[in-house]
């Protein structure tokens, strides 16, 4: 076993966390005592160090989002750091965030976690409720979750206590009760149907900042006037321009069949829709002459090579293949959504060099200038006719991702011998 720090209270914070890893190392290589109450009274106590542990956690972590030290490494964000390198799910990840956004605003919470005496769970829960209060509002909030908490109440009950912060703070403070439409809070969007006697419906919602932004962005342009003899107001405009979006507009089309050619001709290579669904040869050849069904036909080495009826791949057609092929941002680890992805040339663009559909990919926005101002750091290689981009360290040098029985389970990552 290696060596202990003697004196923890001189020991650097490094040598601190070696040391720990090092307990932990052999602890998981040690079985478990035959006693149940035994394990009952270790694990509790272990507990009660993870616990101590995590608030440590939440030091480091406030550093890294706060100096922002992850973009360096091609990381866009802090729950894109823990969920890369560290295996987080996003829920954990988000808690961890939170906890260590606010813990510096959170006094007995900050104390009680340190001590062992107030577990994770309890944290991360008082820490999500008072996020968008202010500071006056956030101590009046810690007493009141704080002593739900000591009075025995779950965490799942303490959140559900947090889920009504507002309410409660003003009703401490004597306030009144604010308008229904507000108390759902502002970090989800919402919006409610109610269909009315004559088959319509009323649409009743708020939306946060980013999807308001996309709301404008996608309506705007659709709801202005279609000229002076349009006589229709603002609320008519944007109604007839919602509609519109969510029609997919006149001719779009939305299901897209893959195949390879030589399905196509005859043989019995199954297709299969973007989600992965196989679609026996037969039924392939049949959907390629179906009106509102889009053939992405694939040559040699998974090369598209056609989509559509009649029209070679264009500009708006090579768009749709690589949304077919990509479902996220080609960065390894990066979940933005194909969709919500920029068109990058992989090997870069110059006046006049060719837009091949074989040497493009979909970026994020943030990765796509990342790449472009450290092409030291990517690494591209490319996999049944897809590029995948790997981001180095800032020395160039590849560090290993940690293993997550999510990751190794989902035959659809690039490094799986299922995807090879």
């Amino acid at each position: 076993m290696s060596s202990i720090v003697a004196d923890p209270a001189s020991a650097s914070t490094r040598q601190l966390v070696e040391a720990a890893s090092v307990i932990f190392s052999e602890l998981a290589n040690r079985a478990a005592p035959e006693s149940g109450t035994a394990c009952m009274e270790l694990a509790e106590a272990l507990a009660r160090a993870t616990d101590q542990a995590e608030h440590a956690l939440a030091g480091l972590i406030a550093v890294v989002d706060r100096t922002g030290e992850m973009k360096h490494w091609g990381l866009p964000s802090t729950q894109a750091w823990l969920r890369c390198r560290m295996g987080m799910r996003e829920g954990r990840a988000k808690e961890r965030i939170t906890l260590a956004r606010q813990l510096h605003r959170l006094g007995r919470v900050r104390k009680d976690l340190a001590a062992g005496d107030l577990s994770f769970g309890y944290a991360a829960t008082i820490a999500d409720a008072v996020q968008r209060l202010g500071d006056d509002d956030t101590a009046v909030a810690e007493d009141i979750l704080l002593t739900a908490a000591g009075e025995g109440l779950s965490a799942g009950k303490v959140a559900k206590l947090g889920g009504k912060i507002h309410d409660l703070v003003r009703e401490h403070n004597g306030e009144e009760r604010p308008p229904e439409d507000i108390q759902r809070g502002y970090e989800r969007s919402w919006v409610t149907v109610s269909r009315s006697l004559d088959g319509g419906c009323y649409l009743k919602g708020w939306l946060n900042p980013e999807d308001t932004a996309i709301l404008d962005g996608t309506l705007a342009p659709l709801a202005k006037p279609a000229g002076t003899d349009d006589y229709r107001d603002l609320a008519e405009r944007t109604a007839a321009a919602l509609t519109t979006v969510l029609a997919g507009g006149h001719g779009a089309t939305r299901v897209t069949v893959i195949a390879d050619l030589e399905t196509l001709t005859g043989a019995d290579t199954p297709g299969r829709l973007r989600d992965g669904t196989p679609i026996p040869a037969e039924q392939v050849r049949r959907l390629a002459l179906t009106a509102g069904i889009s053939p992405l036909i694939l040559g040699p080495g998974h090369i598209p090579l056609y989509l559509g009826h009649t029209i070679r791949i264009a500009n708006s057609g090579q768009r749709r293949v690589l949304e077919t092929l990509y479902d996220t941002c080609a960065v390894h680890g990066c979940e933005v959504p194909g969709f919500l992805c920029e068109v990058d040339h992989v090997d870069g663009w110059a006046l006049g060099s060719p837009t091949d559909i074989d040497k493009l990919t979909l970026c994020c926005g943030w990765h796509n200038r990342w790449k472009h101002t450290n092409p030291q750091q990517i690494q591209i290689s490319k996999t049944d006719g897809r590029f995948v981009y790997r981001t180095l360290a800032p020395d160039g040098i590849a560090r290993a991702r940690r293993s997550t029985p999510e990751h190794d389970a989902n035959p659809w990552h690039d490094d799986h011998p299922l995807a090879a």
